[in-house]
């Protein structure tokens, strides 16, 4: 019997939200006429109360307060979030109900993982249901198929509330992450007994290169000038069959016309929806493209050169309208997006950049010779400081207004204090970190050897969560991590989409002809740097 009224509860909601007339007239419900708001009242404490409604009423509003918050738990999140609180003040409060958004969230990750990572006060529920249907809307395989074999490998270290053994943190000598999960674990687990110090081998042009093989030889080529080439031209574009979700998954799959000769080493999306796209490359040049129309505007040129720098272009950043652009010829080049992409400064270092961080008008860049340097984009000499915070040349960086993070080839993850000035904590990996994603005090980073790792850091110290085996088998290039999403790409020529529980549960993996140097996310649109000269997009189909 319950459960007839509750379809028959259902599907009057349908009708009413959708404006339809599959129920019959006399149990719908005139909502202005039925319910009648307490004057002077807001109805912030309608979860208290067991109707929404008199007796007398026999629409929606009549029914039991659990009754509609189960109605409603089965609308997509899109629906609760903006349709509701434009019908009354009723069903607007039914979306602010916390707990309801937090039953949402544990039917989408599974009852096995656990969401978020991060500090449950003040995380923003509504907003990180929506990204998951969403995410799971574009990429999640059409009839129904759920997640990859990927989300049922074991979780390397204690699962979320412990973390690996044997880590060393610099400065509180607390227990920590030792970055070891998978000695031997496929090609990446070879990856460190191969690396020998730069400078001390020849390029190797053998196919099938890995990810860390790939960088000594790019420091190899620098020393010896060969940086400045153009690199070799590599022929053949375009996914491999089968590999990414059909049209009816909601998203939009193309490659950009091969405008690059050389191999493209980054890629940055920017504007407010994902709509432009910057991409740097091994032929020195830095091209912006229009995603909407799938075309090239502009490739940056420097003065006085035919391309965007002397050496090949190896990281971008960028924030609101300025685009930075970090080279092997040891230079960061500031580009004004209003003005066309118009080169509108130039930084010059002393050693090959390998990666930038932009906060609104300081740069951070890390490079061959181990500083961190901050720079300020509007000085005349900008640089303010560098920062010798590592034993080795710097890989990635993330940053907010309070903290820098750094990683470096060396194994160690620093976090230095904006403010304060002065370094907090250093901790010591057994395997390096080669991208990062820092933002509500969670940190997801990838290492060579194909291992996600987690930290919580929290009032300047930096903890080590756990550590993830999702699927890749070599040094992890890219990561992007948001309230509802997580993605990572590999050398090992795949890209997986995941919900940032703990363990991930992957989504989708998309196997590419090439490895995959790195990867940019922003409002849904996913954009992928691949080994050869391709820029592949994936966007939602309304965009």
């Amino acid at each position: 019997m319950s459960e007839t009224i509750e379809t028959l509860a259902e599907r009057e909601a349908a009708a009413e939200l959708k404006g339809g007339s599959n129920v019959d007239h006399e149990i719908q419900l005139p909502l202005n006429a039925q319910y009648k708001e307490p004057a002077g009242q807001d109805l912030q404490g309608l979860a208290l109360s067991p109707s929404l409604a008199s007796s007398e009423g026999t629409g929606l509003l009549s029914l039991p307060w659990e009754m509609v918050a189960r109605i409603v738990s089965h609308l997509p999140a899109e629906c609760v979030i903006t349709v509701l609180p434009q019908v009354c003040r009723a069903l607007r409060d039914v979306g602010t109900d916390s707990a309801a958004w937090q039953l949402r969230a544990r039917r989408l990750i599974g009852p096995q993982a656990s969401f978020p990572l991060g500090p449950v006060d003040g995380f923003d529920w509504p907003a990180a249901c929506l990204e998951m249907e969403q995410l799971m809307g574009g990429w999640v395989q059409p009839g129904g198929a759920g997640p990859d074999a990927d989300w049922d490998r074991a979780v390397r270290g204690e699962g979320p509330g412990g973390g690996g053994e044997g880590a060393h943190q610099e400065g509180d000598g607390g227990p920590g992450n030792d970055g070891e999960g998978r000695p031997g674990h496929g090609a990446g687990g070879a990856v460190e007994d191969r690396e020998q110090e730069m400078g001390t081998r020849e390029v190797d042009e053998a196919a099938g290169e890995m990810e860390g093989e790939r960088m000594e030889r790019a420091m190899v080529d620098l020393g010896e000038g060969h940086g400045q080439g153009g690199g070799d031209v590599i022929v053949g574009c375009g996914p491999r069959p089968g590999g990414p979700p059909g049209a009816s998954t909601g998203l939009e799959h193309f490659c950009l016309p091969s405008v690059h000769i050389a191999e493209v080493n980054c890629l940055l999306l920017v504007g407010p929806e994902g709509g432009l796209c910057a991409s740097g490359s091994r032929d020195r040049n830095v091209i912006l493209w229009d995603l909407r129309e799938r075309q090239l505007l502009h490739t940056l040129r420097a003065p006085g050169l035919f391309s965007s720098h002397r050496g090949w272009v190896w990281c971008l950043a960028g924030h609101g309208p300025l685009l930075c652009s970090g080279s092997f010829d040891s230079t960061v080049r500031l580009w004004d997006l209003e003005a066309g992409g118009a080169e509108c400064g130039l930084i010059r270092g002393h050693a090959a950049v390998l990666c930038l961080s932009c906060q609104a008008d300081v740069l951070l860049a890390g490079s061959v010779d181990k500083k961190v340097s901050i720079y300020d984009t509007r000085a005349a000499e900008p640089l303010v400081k560098s920062l010798h915070l590592h034993g080795s040349a710097v890989l990635c960086l993330a940053a907010d207004d309070k903290y820098i993070l750094s990683a470096s080839k060396d194994g160690s993850l620093a976090v230095f204090d904006w403010q304060a000035g002065k370094l907090l904590q250093k901790m010591k990996l057994k395997s390096y970190i080669r991208s990062m994603s820092y933002g509500g005090q969670e940190v997801w980073a990838g290492d060579s050897r194909g291992i996600l790792h987690t930290f919580s850091l929290q009032n300047g110290s930096l903890r080590a969560v756990s550590q993830f085996d999702v699927g890749h088998r070599s040094l992890v290039t890219g990561v992007h991590r948001s309230l509802g999403a997580l993605y990572t790409c590999s050398s090992d020529r795949t890209i997986k989409v995941h919900l940032p529980s703990a363990p991930p549960r992957t989504l989708c993996t998309l196997h590419r002809q090439s490895a995959v140097n790195g990867l940019s996310v922003e409002a849904g649109v996913l954009a992928v740097a691949s080994g050869n000269i391709c820029v592949e997009v994936w966007k939602p189909a309304h965009q």
